[in-house]
């Protein structure tokens, strides 16, 4: 869990039948835009007044309209307003002027009569400042409802916030003694269908997705969401190249004027190559490497950061993996696992990263094991107990 979750203890809880079940469906609202709001959080809004629903909404595409905003402007539609009203909102509505004015400032406009959040907003222009100007202008505001499942919803905004990194999630799909490819490299497909369009609609839900180098240049992949309906929630492209050896005629570069496309690179890229996939749309980040050469992990995913990115999905190969678990980044886990066995000559899962000891290992829990056709899918969280510091070598 991020340090935004540690600090957010709540004022006052919100505790009926009827409160937890529209805070629910706020934070149902609110995974829609998972995927979709970066830079800013993954909000939902439910407005109700003598028990009827009057207005719903969540975080736009690209951060806006906000939640409260779009329930307000549902609920004078088809309510005259919102007067009275009980606002359950999944996060503090914010209360300074960007692109927008304050959604608390719209709340106190909207006359509602209370506001029920699940979590405080760690981001120091909000921190607590929404809840007073609520609380000033005589709303009845309590929080804390649903906290944890609103936590978990927006902790890729809350790590952006904390840690100066997104949430970062790899996506593995092995054989049952966590092979990927059979020792030649063939691994078309380990896992069924079933499993694939799990993972597609893993894309669909992170703001991007990340392999390196290796991974791009033997599989030459799209690493776009291909599900009926969800074409167009493919999330950023990002490759992991410390020399720029992504050609480009690659699948990923001749493309990137559709679906973006970010290449990161080591500091003092080659201009010629450089150039040429800057002319197909690329975007070329220069970032700090490792003593071996290969990018740092934590400047990688410290410059995606900067550039507004809260939730990461790695889809990369072992090598990748490794690097990531070794510099202690991988925050969650989906594990799909087929029914089959490779061997030991087959590729490992994730390459060694520096374990001499048990206390050393990276350690994670389970959340959910559910079956995807004929395979399994896994989902772990980094336990409360890990270390974050990468191993002693």
């Amino acid at each position: 869990m991020s340090k935004a979750a540690a600090g957010a203890a709540p004022v006052a809880e919100a505790g009926t039948g009827t409160d937890l079940r529209h805070m629910r469906a706020a934070l149902s609202l609110a995974a829609r835009g998972l995927g979709r709001t970066w830079p800013n959080p993954a909000v939902g809004c439910v407005l109700v007044r003598d028990g009827a629903v009057i207005g719903r909404g969540w975080t736009q595409p690209g951060g806006r309209p906000h939640a409260e905003t779009e329930a307000l402007a549902q609920a004078r539609r088809l309510a005259g307003g919102a007067e009275g009203a009980t606002a359950y909102v999944t996060l503090e509505p914010c209360n300074h002027y960007g692109k927008t004015p304050p959604c608390a400032l719209a709340l106190v406009e909207a006359r509602v009569a209370r506001v029920v959040v699940a979590c405080r907003d760690p981001d120091p222009r909000v921190a607590g400042g929404g809840l007073a100007r609520l609380r000033d202008a005589g709303i009845a505001v309590d929080t804390g409802l649903c906290e944890a499942e609103a936590l978990a919803l927006n902790e890729g905004f809350f790590n952006r916030l904390t840690l100066g990194r997104p949430l970062v999630t790899l996506k593995v799909a092995s054989t049952l003694d966590g092979r990927i490819a059979t020792r030649s490299g063939s691994s078309q497909w380990i896992t069924g269908p079933a499993a694939r369009a799990w993972g597609h609609r893993l894309r669909a839900t992170n703001d991007a997705i990340m392999v390196g180098i290796g991974t791009a240049l033997a599989d030459d992949p799209e690493l776009t969401c291909r599900l009926p309906g969800l074409e167009d929630r493919s999330p950023v492209r990002i490759v992991l190249d410390s020399r720029l050896r992504l050609p480009p005629d690659a699948a990923l570069a001749v493309d990137a004027g559709r679906t973006p496309t970010w290449v990161v690179t080591g500091p003092a890229p080659d201009p010629a190559r450089a150039g040429a996939l800057a002319e197909r749309g690329v975007d070329v980040i220069p970032v700090a490497t490792a003593p071996d050469g290969r990018i740092d992990p934590a400047a990688a995913l410290a410059a995606l950061a900067a550039r507004g990115m809260t939730r990461v999905l790695v889809e990369g190969g072992a090598a990748l993996a490794g690097s990531l678990f070794g510099a202690g980044l991988v925050d969650r886990l989906e594990w799909f696992r087929a029914a089959s066995l490779i061997g030991g000559d087959g590729l490992p899962a994730v390459a060694g990263f520096g374990v001499e000891a048990l206390a050393e290992m990276a350690r994670f829990e389970r959340v959910t094991v559910q079956a995807a056709g004929a395979d399994l899918a896994e989902r772990y969280r980094r336990s409360a107990l890990a270390d974050r510091s990468p191993p002693s070598t």
